[in-house]
């Protein structure tokens, strides 16, 4: 039997378990970006909850990849001494942090309300969303964003970096055949679908070392008729690995995750809603592989890994209604979490309530 709160490695990376508190979006940020005293609140006390790595919310590599307000900025130098205080505040409790770099594509209101237009893979004639087509300069030019956000997250003394590849944002729309209708090398083919990600992979590593942990947040499917397939997914995991990538979080493709994601009823056991797409990505990969959604007890945690179904547990509504959870769990209360995925807490804006739990 494995035991969860054991060390594990990913690449060179130890963690002291494995738990991982996934990427969760907290609005702290100011409005260029930067981190906030509320920021470093938020991380200290996750960091003192024994989870072995805390994954950050979402930072834009670009100001053009900006998806809200609120949102954590990787996009310039100015960033870095910012960042720097959520790194050392998560290392006080001897946990792991990885940043997760993202950019948002076609999916920004944010940009469309201070009248920019955002930035598409390809022209949807359909869509009521404002939108150009990126050119291919234009496509280069956010692969080496992407590059230079990984090295300030470097810099900023981050344990490893994640790249966000799912819920609809622009990694996920360039592997969608719902958003990439293109007909040069970024496009067309499930091949030249991927092209995005697999040059974002090599060049990252080309430039942090292939020592530096590079993960994934990888949507897997679409839930969409014509959208991208778990089977092409296998193919483009595998080639990931191929070309470096060190970690992958199962999630879903182009649709929000909190839709696919109801509340649990009292009294209603958990579900654990990508646990066969995880356990599929697992078997094609020689990867640590991570599964989130829905999980809520030790118990599954622990059946989900000694099925081989995944290496680590990755959480985000429960550590926000307990961010000590894990704590909790390693002192033998291994009660459920009293989180029942009600979405309240991810009602929140910039400048407004803060990420907290709303649970009546």
């Amino acid at each position: 039997m494995i035991d969860l709160f054991e060390p594990y490695l990913i690449g060179k990376m130890e963690l002291r378990n494995r738990f991982v508190r996934s990427a969760t979006f907290d609005a702290t940020a100011n409005d260029s970006g930067a981190v906030t005293d509320n920021s470093v609140s938020l991380y200290r006390t996750l960091g003192q909850g024994q989870i072995g790595l805390i994954i950050t919310g979402f930072a834009f590599v670009s100001s053009q990849g900006q998806a809200g307000p609120g949102q954590y900025g990787v996009h310039n130098d100015d960033m870095i001494p910012g960042l720097k205080r959520l790194v050392q505040a998560v290392h006080e409790g001897n946990s792991k942090i990885a940043l997760q770099i993202a950019h948002s594509g076609i999916n920004s209101r944010y940009l469309n309300a201070k009248g920019v237009i955002p930035l598409a893979v390809s022209a949807m004639s359909e869509s009521d969303k404002p939108h150009r087509e990126m050119t291919g300069e234009e496509i280069e030019t956010i692969v080496t964003d992407f590059v230079a956000a990984a090295i300030r997250g470097r810099e900023a003394g981050f344990d490893a970096i994640q790249l966000h590849g799912a819920h609809g944002y622009l990694m996920s729309q360039f592997l969608s055949p719902i958003f990439n209708r293109r007909t040069d090398k970024w496009g067309g083919s499930a091949e030249k679908r991927r092209t995005f990600h697999l040059e974002i992979i090599q060049k990252v590593h080309q430039e942090i070392g292939a020592d530096f942990p590079l993960m994934i947040k990888f949507g897997v499917e679409d839930d969409k008729e014509g959208g991208l397939t778990l089977s092409e997914s296998v193919d483009t995991a595998q080639q990931m690995m191929h070309r470096g990538i060190d970690a992958i979080e199962v999630s879903t493709g182009s649709n929000e995750i909190t839709s696919v994601i109801p509340v649990i009823k009292k009294g209603e056991p958990e579900r654990t809603y990508f646990r066969k797409n995880t356990a599929t990505i697992k078997r094609a990969v020689d990867l640590p592989v991570m599964i989130v959604a829905g999980i809520r007890s030790l118990e599954v945690a622990k059946d989900i890994v000694n099925s081989g179904d995944a290496d680590l547990i990755s959480m985000c509504r429960p550590f926000i209604r307990e961010p000590h959870l894990i704590a909790r769990w390693q002192r033998g209360d291994a009660g459920q979490a009293t989180c029942v995925s009600c979405n309240k807490c991810m009602h929140i804006q910039a400048g407004g309530d803060s990420l907290k739990c709303k649970q009546e």
